[in-house]
C-alpha cells in the first residue's frame, strides 16, 4: 500500500494529519477488502485559495470546497444502488486509485457550523473522498444512501459518530 500525503498548509501538521488520514484511508480499504492490495492514493492537505484554484480548473467552480477527488479509473456502478466495480491491478501489480485534496479552512468552517469536532469532520471527508476513488457517488438517491451507510459504518469502527445525524 502506498499512501502519499502532501501537507501544503502548516495547520494540517498541527493535527498530525498525515498519520490520521492514512489510518482512515486504510480503514476504507480494509472495509472494501483491499487492505492487502498494492493500492496507491495521494492526498493533498491544503487551504481555501489552493483548493478554489483546483475546483475552478477541474470543475469550473471558482470557489473553495471541502474535498475534491480524482479517481484514476471510472469504477462507478452503471445502475443506481449497485456496488461499484472493484479496481483491478495494472500490469506491475499496482492499483492506482487516484488523488484527494482537502481544504483546512473549509473543513474547520463546516465543522464549526455543524458544532462537530474539526478533526472528526476532516476524517469523514477523507473517508468520503476515498470512497469516491473507489467509484462510490451520491448524485442519485440510492447511491447516496449506499455511500452514506458505508461512511457511517467505517467511521463508527474508527470511534466517530454518524456524520449525517444532526
Amino acid at each position: 500500500m502506498n499512501i502519499d500525503i502532501l501537507i501544503n498548509d502548516v495547520r494540517w501538521s498541527d493535527l498530525d494529519a498525515g498519520s490520521l488520514f492514512e489510518s482512515f484511508i486504510v480503514a476504507v480499504l480494509d472495509h472494501q477488502g483491499l487492505a492487502d492490495w498494492q493500492v496507491e492514493v495521494s492526498v493533498l492537505a491544503t487551504n481555501d485559495p489552493e483548493i478554489a484554484a483546483l475546483n475552478e480548473s477541474f470543475r469550473a467552480k471558482a470557489q473553495p470546497t471541502n474535498v475534491l477527488s480524482w479517481p484514476a479509473k471510472d469504477l462507478a456502478a452503471a445502475q443506481e444502488g449497485e456496488l461499484p466495480t472493484k479496481p483491478s491491478a495494472d500490469p506491475d501489480g499496482s492499483i492506482p486509485l487516484g488523488d484527494i485534496a482537502l481544504s483546512y479552512d473549509t473543513c474547520v468552517r463546516e465543522a464549526a457550523d455543524m458544532a462537530k469536532p474539526a478533526q472528526d469532520h476532516m476524517c469523514h471527508l477523507v473517508v468520503h473522498g476515498t470512497l469516491h476513488l473507489l467509484g462510490y457517488d451520491h448524485v442519485r438517491d440510492l447511491d447516496a444512501t449506499l455511500m452514506q451507510g458505508i461512511e457511517t459504518e467505517i467511521l463508527g469502527k474508527m470511534g466517530l459518530d454518524d456524520p449525517y445525524r444532526r
